[in-house]
């Protein structure tokens, strides 16, 4: 049923339609380029395909300030008064909270406040991002925090059953599956597609900041060039240590679909990644992967022959390098968007009476 409010506050309405009002709170959003995003880009149109209506809370047109230590992010200031007003006129069906920066935390309050269900998601392992940029706060103290954040949440939604046994183990709760998929119209091999560099061309697409581990794949000894897409606070200081490398900056669309295409192997040097849609996406470009056996790559990749895990990177990469690249498309393409959109839905706080 639709949330509606009058004078004595928050009430429910009854729902005319089969389709559903949903909307979306999320701090990452357009300029940003990161799997966050096009995830929810993603979501919100497999949602309207699928004769829903959705709306974003986004940091977009409001007043905002950059995140510490990572500029590029923009967070919402003053927000409670404009979300209740928001909430209100669109009286959603279900409330989905992304985040958990000042608009998410904006979006808790209200709903707590009104007794208004909602659900969230974990799309970013904070704790660990927080400990590498500020040393002297305990990964558990965020996790604390992380845990307060999601505990009232109908249903936190998590990416992998290796995310959501590991996160059980840290005492949260209500957790469901939402799995990633990958758009196989937009991300596909491109004919003949290359890059100005000498091959073999080894492709790094996403943050370019601390936590990704980044440094460890420009240290490996290997022929061809490496070439990174994205852009971050720790770009400018790892352009200056490894100058052979290339840095392109931030791409989307078609110009990044032929990156991925044109490259040999796509290398996922993170530790900390919940997922790696990524690795998705370059795989639909016929590219295989490198990366470590860890979570994320292990979900993704497990033991398929389209991409090689191995704590010995460098080892990773020349094997990967020998994959067939037709295996690779095969095998994004049966991982769509439509089932993890239907997977969404079935987690939706909505009252169905």
């Amino acid at each position: 049923m639709p949330v509606g409010i009058g004078q004595a506050g928050w009430s429910f309405v009854p729902e005319e339609a089969h389709s559903l009002k949903v909307l979306i709170v999320t701090d990452a959003w357009a300029p940003q380029v990161n799997g966050v995003v096009r995830t929810l880009e993603m979501l919100g149109r497999e949602l309207t395909l699928l004769g829903h209506d959705v709306r974003y809370v986004t940091p977009q047109g409001r007043l905002t300030i950059p995140m510490p230590t990572y500029a590029e992010i923009r967070l919402a200031v003053f927000t409670r008064r404009s979300l209740e007003r928001e909430i209100r006129e669109y009286a959603p069906d279900a409330i989905h909270i992304a985040t958990e920066g000042t608009l998410g935390l904006g979006a808790r309050a209200i709903c707590l406040r009104y007794s208004i269900p909602f659900t969230t998601s974990f799309h970013t392992r904070f704790p660990e991002y927080v400990t590498a940029r500020f040393p002297f706060i305990k990964e558990e103290a965020v996790y604390r925090f992380l845990r307060w954040f999601h505990g009232p949440a109908t249903a936190m939604m998590v990416a992998t059953p290796a995310l959501k046994g590991e996160l059980e183990a840290k005492g949260f709760r209500n957790l469901r599956i939402w799995s990633r998929g990958v758009d196989t119209d937009l991300f596909r091999p491109i004919p003949g597609a290359s890059l100005p560099f000498e091959r073999p061309v080894w492709l790094y697409v996403g943050r370019i900041a601390i936590e990704k581990n980044i440094e460890a794949f420009l240290k490996l000894d290997l022929p061809g060039t490496k070439v990174l897409v994205g852009d971050g606070p720790a770009r400018a200081a790892l352009s200056r240590a490894y100058p052979e490398a290339k840095f392109l900056g931030p791409r989307s669309g078609e110009p990044l679909v032929e990156a991925y295409a044109a490259s040999d192997v796509f290398v996922f040097p993170s530790k900390t990644d919940t997922f790696g849609l990524v690795m998705l996406e370059a795989l639909a470009c016929g590219t295989p992967v490198a990366a470590y056996p860890v979570q994320g790559p292990l979900d993704v990749i497990g033991d398929w022959s389209v991409g090689v895990l191995d704590e010995d990177l460098e080892k990773a990469c020349r094997a990967a390098l020998k994959l067939s690249r037709d295996d690779a498309r095969a095998f994004a393409v049966l991982r769509n968007w439509r089932s993890c959109t239907e997977q969404f839905l079935s987690n939706l706080a909505v009252d169905r009476e």
